[in-house]
């Protein structure tokens, strides 16, 4: 493989002028064209073990069944003597004893501050992470093939949701825990998705897509978790501490690792995230239409949730999202996914959040108890909107 897109226009406006170019001098670095070569092989890797868990449970036994053994083994610990599929007792085994480099304290470091960000985490992740990554068409070409956007953005919201909301508490990555039986189950979400889409399609394009949910292109999901979400986060005029960002790269990393990633390849700080996202991005092309159906899909969810009774205060709230994504974004990446720009009275908006976010830090970034209290007010936030999520999409999907 050698870098596709280094000479295209959607590269060079990213890096040069961009987002990207914010990322750079933000890391303060110029890559180094050897981490594309580390990389790439990534990009027709995958998660064997957790493809032949599948293999051996959801593609061979009746789905209630398999369901149930891995519930099973999720909410409790395995043994060698257990009486289960050897593949998944390899899976069970590994994923509940934690690793060496696991520093319990700097992962709450990262909880801690996922959860203080409070409403401003949720818009990032919407607005700038999931409307962003759109742009990179390739990585979104799962969406298409598994059909997501026929189930509708609330269900895949509601999911995303609730993964991020219940991995980023404190402590929450314990085995057996409520947030790592999600992991396991988004895991095999993934390895399931992954084949059915390479048994069900001949025109998934190998040479330029690489693996269906490969491994690549999961580190640059995650690292949208993490050093996108911070460059989002800092937009909004939020504090970033040098412990909290340490701690939000070290979270995410053991999260990438329960999740089937290569350990090796995550990055530990800003520097390492931003040389392999710009390597990255040299072999995504600009969005295209599959791109612009997902952020249409993404924009209309805010009409087709009913959180809100009113028609008038969905359109609002709608016209209050694309005023994020017009401040956060780059103005092209808008422009070609066919994002309307809202009215001028709702272009306002990301100024009152910016000035209520550096009043509020004031009151309570001057000591820890204040702290605290920021952290617990903000998890709250974002608890209430999952639960208004989870009451508020539709029971009748399948996938």
């Amino acid at each position: 493989m050698t870098p596709k897109f280094q000479n295209a226009t959607h590269f060079k406006n990213f890096w040069e002028r961009g987002n990207g170019k914010e990322l750079l001098d933000w890391a303060d670095i110029n890559p180094n064209s050897d981490t594309f070569q580390k990389f790439a092989p990534l990009y027709h890797q995958v998660d064997e073990l957790g493809d032949e868990v599948v293999k051996e449970t959801y593609l061979k036994l009746p789905y209630k069944e398999a369901s149930v053994m891995i519930q099973k083994y999720s909410a409790q610990p395995i043994s060698e003597n257990d009486d289960a599929p050897e593949i998944v007792k390899k899976l069970f085994l590994q994923l509940q004893e934690v690793p060496h480099w696991f520093d319990k304290d700097l992962a709450n470091k990262g909880a801690r501050f996922c959860m203080r960000t409070g409403a401003n985490g949720l818009m990032i992740l919407r607005d700038f992470t999931l409307m962003g990554g759109y742009d990179f068409a390739y990585i979104s070409k799962p969406l298409i093939f598994t059909e997501a956007l026929k189930k509708g953005a609330v269900k895949r919201l509601k999911d995303t949701l609730e993964f991020w909301v219940h991995v980023t508490r404190e402590d929450a990555l314990t085995p057996n825990s409520e947030a790592y039986q999600l992991m396991v189950r988004t895991r095999l979400m993934h390895s399931y998705a992954r084949l059915k889409i390479k048994q069900k399609t001949e025109k998934w394009d190998y040479e330029n897509w690489g693996e269906p949910i490969n491994s690549w292109d999961m580190i640059a999901t995650y690292t949208g978790f993490s050093l996108v979400f911070m460059q989002g986060l800092k937009k909004l005029g939020i504090i970033i501490s040098d412990e909290e960002e340490k701690g939000l790269f070290h979270l995410w990393k053991y999260i990438g690792y329960l999740l089937g990633i290569p350990v090796d390849y995550l990055p530990n700080n800003r520097q390492q995230a931003v040389e392999q996202f710009y390597w990255w991005t040299t072999i995504q092309d600009e969005g295209d239409d599959d791109s612009a159906q997902l952020a249409k899909a993404l924009l209309q969810e805010n009409l087709d949730n009913t959180i809100y009774k009113r028609s008038f205060q969905r359109k609002m709230l709608k016209n209050l999202h694309q005023s994020m994504n017009w401040f956060l974004l780059d103005e092209e990446i808008n422009k070609r996914l066919q994002i309307p720009k809202p009215a001028k009275a709702f272009l306002v908006f990301p100024k009152i959040v910016i000035r209520g976010n550096k009043i509020f830090q004031k009151i309570y970034l001057r000591n820890s108890s204040q702290y605290q209290k920021l952290v617990e007010m903000g998890s709250e936030q974002q608890k209430k909107v999952l639960a208004d999520y989870i009451e508020h999409t539709p029971k009748d999907f399948h996938y």
